[in-house]
């Protein structure tokens, strides 16, 4: 049994690489994902890696990148076909 001296300390909150306000890791991937697609990295109807490939990429979980795609599906960012996969939406010019 571990002593209260032998675990480890808390997970500090996560923060952007680029610097910023902490936030949670699904929070920075779905941000980084949205600042790909608003650069045109990834084009309207480009299908979004796998998400587990995601997980290996950006070096989180892949419940957090789950968390992300549901986050950029609800800002309209990515749409979900079923057995296909995930695409990039085409962006509503008027909120930019």
């Amino acid at each position: 049994m571990m002593t209260r001296e032998e675990h480890p300390p808390p997970v500090q909150a996560w923060t952007r690489p680029e610097g910023g306000e902490p936030g949670y890791v699904y929070e920075w991937v779905a941000a980084h994902i949205a600042d790909r697609i608003r650069s045109g990295q990834l084009p309207v109807y480009a299908p979004l890696p796998s998400e587990r490939r995601l997980a290996v990429e950006y070096g989180v979980s892949l419940g957090s990148v789950r968390h992300a795609t549901r986050i950029l599906r609800a800002q309209g960012f990515v749409m979900t076909i079923r057995s296909k996969g995930t695409f990039v939406a085409p962006q509503d010019s008027k909120g930019e």
